[in-house]
């Protein structure tokens, strides 16, 4: 009878020490945006505002003019008020920022992205709605806000009526 003692490659052995490989690998990476992002100022008090005009002036201090150059992209009639797909796209340049407000939600602010130097300025999200509202998109681009809106329909049950 013969014995060993031990490690024998098994392998969930060599699955462990590829993981460890890997996992040590990725240290030598450069994560410099990630790190910029997270030094980025959390609006906790334009998330807490109930009035849509209040988060906007929390989050930006001004108002915003409505703009074609800003497309917003949202369902007529959404049937089902907790996965409505919505996306923000826009010509404009030098954009910093994009946050969408649910006017009849319990609070005004449902998303605000920082947009980083020269990426394309678009956003998309699904977000949850109590009850048909007024849905804006907001885009902050070279120091001026910009607008689009949309009437977002909500139906009980999706039967659309």
């Amino acid at each position: 009878m013969t014995t060993t003692t031990g490690l024998r490659p098994t392998r969930r052995l060599i699955l462990q020490g590829a993981a460890s490989v890997a996992l040590l690998g990725l240290g030598n990476l450069p994560f410099a945006p990630a790190r910029s992002a997270a030094n980025d100022k959390y609006p906790e008090q334009a998330f807490k505002q109930k009035n849509e005009a209040d988060a906007i002036r929390t989050l930006y201090g001004k108002t915003a003019e409505p703009s074609d150059k800003v497309k917003l992209d949202a369902p007529e009639i959404a049937e089902n008020g907790g996965v409505v797909p919505i996306s923000v796209t826009t010509s404009l340049d030098k954009v910093t920022s994009i946050s969408f407000f649910v006017a009849e939600n319990p609070f005004a602010l449902a998303a605000s992205y920082k947009i980083p130097d020269g990426t394309i300025p678009a956003v998309a999200n699904r977000l949850k709605m109590a009850k048909t509202t007024k849905l804006t998109a907001i885009v902050e681009a070279d120091g001026k806000l910009y607008s689009a809106t949309k009437e977002v329909k909500v139906t009980v049950g999706g039967c659309g009526g």
